[in-house]
């Protein structure tokens, strides 16, 4: 019967879950282990239970939003906050979201820890990342771990275990796929592709008979809602992608990945989020490190798999950026030439377009 316990991929993305329904999950590795809830989806009633178990309460946040905060980090990429005795949610909540950062600036004075190890910590956020919720995240330290999560009937990672699984790219699982006629091309085939972590699907549109031994026109293409579907002007992604298309069919063959990395990874509503920052005044990527995100999220990597369980091993690239075709070639996949892809461009975007050449490396 032990084919029927849950594998670690299986409880991460039980973590997964458990994160965004506000659910605790128990952390452990050979240094400790601690309970970790999201910031985000936390309730009074489960800070107050935080609060009754033995040990201090700290808020993780990333070393971008500590930025932000004037918070000390003391351990490199994130920073563990003491959380007040007499701090509420709504305290923990304006730390860890940005939105009124420009109406209440002074959140402080903040303390820092700078003692103890922070690998569990670490664990923490990247979860809470991979679940697209805000990068924050309570702990507190845990005794007799295991025992604590089977007498909750809590979600129990070892970090040693998850963590090779969280380094890598999960294993693409091609699913179905079928002919799909389209204004571009009549012979189109659309591919599925489901991860093994449980996240998102991702998906492959096939336009002809691409030459599986010769470089095929390819563009790796990022999801996004409220461009491709919704006609945005805040982005050039819905024109590029129909004119990515359009190139695809006049030429007669190629292949478009359609990634679900939303908002460069962060999810939809944390692209929400950062647009809302954008209306006061700052830039994408600002918003993005106010969030406590990186500049970008997204991993490239998932785009070379995919090719490869496609068949292909070369590409002609339609891209403005030139780190997917440094990510592309560092996993396998050559890349004969760049094709620009310069479209869409509105007064509504220009702003955007401008960070994406100057921080981004974009070539517009």
């Amino acid at each position: 019967m032990t084919s029927l316990l849950p594998t670690p991929t299986e409880r991460l993305a039980r973590a997964y879950a458990d994160l965004r329904m506000g659910l605790p999950v128990v952390l452990q590795d050979d240094a400790g282990a601690v309970l970790a809830i999201s910031a985000e989806t936390l309730s009074a009633e489960r800070l107050a239970d935080f609060r009754g178990i033995s040990g201090e309460p700290t808020l993780v946040l990333t070393a971008r939003r500590a930025e932000t905060l004037k918070a000390r980090c003391y351990d490199g990429d994130v920073a563990r906050i003491v959380i007040p005795s007499q701090a509420d949610l709504g305290w923990i909540r304006a730390l860890a979201d940005p939105a009124d950062d420009l109406l209440h600036p002074m959140k402080g004075p903040l303390a820092s820890c700078r003692e103890g190890q922070v690998d569990l910590h670490r664990l923490a956020i990247t979860l809470a990342k991979n679940s697209q919720l805000l990068p924050a995240v309570v702990t507190c330290p845990l005794q007799d771990a295991a025992q604590f999560a089977a007498d909750h009937n809590l979600t129990f990672l070892n970090r040693d275990l998850v963590s090779p699984i969280l380094s890598q790219t999960s294993p693409m699982a091609a699913v179905i796929h079928a002919r799909l006629p389209m204004q571009v091309a009549q012979a189109g085939r659309l591919h599925i592709f489901r991860p093994e972590d449980g996240r998102e699907e991702h998906y492959a549109i096939e336009i002809g008979q691409p030459d599986r031994h010769s470089p095929v026109l390819a563009r790796l293409h990022s999801a996004c809602f409220t461009g491709d579907v919704l006609g945005s002007l805040k982005c050039d992604c819905g024109p590029q992608l129909h004119a990515a298309l359009e190139q695809m069919g006049a030429q007669g063959s190629g292949i478009l990945l359609y990634l679900n990395q939303e908002g460069r990874g962060i999810g939809l509503a944390n692209k929400m989020r950062a647009y809302s920052l954008q209306d006061q005044g700052f830039d994408t990527v600002e918003a993005n490190h106010r969030l406590g995100f990186e500049d970008d999220e997204r991993d490239f990597r998932i785009g070379a798999a995919i090719l490869k369980e496609l068949g292909f091993s070369s590409v002609q690239l339609l891209t403005n950026n030139p780190r997917k075709v440094e990510m592309m070639r560092a996993h396998g996949i050559e890349v004969v030439d760049r094709v620009p892809l310069k479209v869409g461009k509105t007064p509504q975007n220009a702003g955007y377009l401008a960070t994406k050449a100057a921080k981004s490396g974009h070539l517009l």
